[in-house]
């Protein structure tokens, strides 16, 4: 009797790590922690953050590897769906990060969200229209050949 409580005590630690193990490395329960859970929680913070204006970038780059996720999911293409959802992730902190420092800084926001700031040199295409290429000067097209009028082979000339 004593060996069988030793079996069953061996056993049930086994059963429940051989179990454990197949839930944890199964695909749809990892895509559910990594992409529905971590990855659209980052993207959500940082749309809070506003890294669509201070880091567009990274929050582009973040929201498509999120679509690309959720799109290769329902094609059982978990591997692909975890793998976007660990980039969106890793996009979407980089993002954050980003665009909290371009809050706290101004001059390290991207160029067009400098609303004093002018362009060098504003173009007039009224005045000095730029040319596609250099004009060419006028002159004659040549000849290919001589002008005579061509005579075929064994006729006379018309």
């Amino acid at each position: 009797m004593a060996r069988r409580v030793c079996r069953v005590r061996v056993l049930s630690p086994m059963l429940v790590l051989v179990i454990g193990g197949v839930l944890a490395g199964c695909g749809p329960i990892v895509y559910i922690s990594e992409v529905t859970y971590h990855a659209s929680d980052a993207v959500d913070e940082a749309r809070a953050a506003h890294a669509d204006k201070y880091s567009p970038y990274w929050w582009t780059r973040a929201t498509q590897y999120l679509a690309k996720a959720r799109e290769v999911a329902p094609y059982a293409d978990f591997q692909g769906a975890n793998r976007f959802g660990r980039l969106a992730l890793d996009a979407a902190n980089q993002a954050i990060a980003e665009a909290e420092i371009a809050e706290r800084t101004p001059s390290k926001r991207p160029p067009d969200d400098h609303p004093g700031i002018a362009p060098a040199k504003d173009p007039d295409p009224a005045k000095d229209p730029a040319p596609a290429k250099d004009p060419a000067p006028a002159r004659s097209p040549s000849p290919a050949k001589d002008s005579a009028p061509h005579v075929a082979p064994g006729k006379g000339a018309p």
